[in-house]
């Protein structure tokens, strides 16, 4: 067979590994809960597991320090800003970090090697396949940073929008008589259903809490992993509370009246905006449409006109 046959299916077997082994490492993995409960049903389940895991998966782990390690010489505050930026994606694992600098540095040389192989395919071997080489690998290598991106402002949607519930109800609890750790639990287990990012912090605080964190460290934590402004002030406002021994209830109820306040200021601004941003597909879809009704009849009788006289 010839190299123009092989290479199209060579370059669409690459970029199908790449791809599916970029959606296998962000895969969230069960908690160890679920693990333990599933190996009590099961006690042989683990070595099935282990068996039965993906073996690019597994190689893909055993690769990743060496991955890692062309990307590694970073310092430490832009270590600590990745860490951020990953556990505002959700990945609050230790090796997350490292994970994701091996998978750009292997969709580096996937981009390479799609672009070599469609470069030499269309242009051979010149400087616009050299080019196109550089173009996709560029590419290919960005691609993680903007995924996490629009993963971790997704998740900063899901948590500001479900957070004035879980305040409210916070607010009952307190005030009901439940402390603020038994008014989290209690959120977690009404709201999990309905808002599960919110829920799997405030379940992680009481880990760490239970494990024996300081409060006011667990909190400032919540505010950082999460990455959203209103969670970064709740918090403050609870450490504050905390460390002058005001009232947690009275803070909490100033702090959902703000929210509340916040969200309808929200609602009224996109409101206002929706006339604005009305217009451009008014002009671009609907005014043609009538354009044609009202002139078009006219138009036709013009020309009929035209070529009768």
């Amino acid at each position: 067979m010839e190299l123009n046959t092989i290479l199209p299916w060579a370059i669409f077997a690459i970029c199908t590994l790449g791809v599916w082994a970029l959606i296998s490492a962000f895969q969230k993995e069960d908690n160890r809960a679920t693990e333990r409960l599933a190996e009590l049903r099961d006690p042989g389940g683990r070595d099935k597991k282990r068996k039965s895991g993906s073996s690019v998966g597994q190689m893909f782990e055993k690769a990743a320090p060496a991955l890692s390690a062309a990307l590694g010489s970073k310092s430490d505050l832009e270590k600590n800003e990745l860490r951020v930026r990953l556990a505002n994606a959700g990945y609050n694992q230790s090796s997350a970090t490292q994970t994701y600098l091996a998978i750009r540095v292997a969709m580096l040389g996937v981009g390479a090697l799609a672009g070599g192989g469609g470069g030499m395919l269309v242009y051979g071997m010149t400087q616009k396949g050299y080019f196109a080489i550089a173009i996709t690998a560029g590419i290919f290598f960005f691609l993680p940073e903007l995924v996490l991106a629009f993963m971790a402002s997704s998740r900063k949607q899901k948590i500001f929008l479900s957070l004035p519930d879980a305040l409210d109800l916070l607010v009952v609890c307190v005030e009901a008589g439940l402390g603020l750790d038994a008014g989290m639990r209690r959120i977690s287990e009404e709201l999990h259903d309905t808002h599960t990012v919110m829920c799997d912090e405030l379940d992680l605080c009481n880990l760490q809490i239970q494990m024996g964190r300081v409060r006011r460290d667990v909190l400032h934590d919540l505010g950082i992993r999460t990455g959203v402004d209103d969670v970064k002030a709740l918090a403050a406002i609870l450490i504050q509370a905390e460390r002058f021994g005001s009232s947690i209830a009275q803070a909490l109820r100033v702090q959902s009246d703000c929210m509340r306040v916040k969200r309808r200021q929200i609602a009224e601004e996109k409101a206002q905006k929706t006339a604005v941003q009305m217009l451009f597909p008014m002009v671009l879809f609907i005014f043609p449409g009538i354009f044609v009704v009202l002139v078009g009849p006219a138009a036709i009788k013009m020309m009929a006109a035209g070529v009768a006289g």
